[in-house]
């Protein structure tokens, strides 16, 4: 239902953009966002952005990572810039519906070498 791609290997200081696309299932979608899971860590919000384009971003990746949504083609993407070591993770995308479910991705895994 959200399928996300875009991950791989990058080197301290790179980028990469994920995207993730939700399946023609979805009639409207609400607010969507890309949460994060390091080893050994809890999951935790990247960015969010809401129908209306409203962003909110975790402490520790603003001014790097931007997220942004094409509607029409129900996507969700995030830019991610000047990539640290401690970026590396499982990356989820999620979209709620407008009746409130919560729908997640499988995940998306980025490595970032020193």
């Amino acid at each position: 239902q959200l399928q996300a791609s875009g991950g791989g290997l990058v080197q301290a200081g790179g980028s990469l953009t994920l995207s993730c696309a939700a399946s023609r299932m979805f009639s409207s979608i609400n607010d969507m966002g890309w949460h994060r899971q390091a080893p050994g860590k809890q999951r935790e919000l990247v960015a969010s952005i809401s129908r209306g384009g409203t962003t909110h971003y975790a402490e520790s990746v603003k001014g790097r990572f931007t997220i942004s949504r094409a509607d029409a083609e129900k996507k969700v993407y995030l830019q991610m810039t000047s990539l640290k070591n401690d970026d590396t993770a499982i990356y989820y995308c999620n979209a709620f519906t407008d009746y409130g479910e919560n729908y997640w991705g499988k995940g998306t895994l980025v490595t970032v070498s020193s």
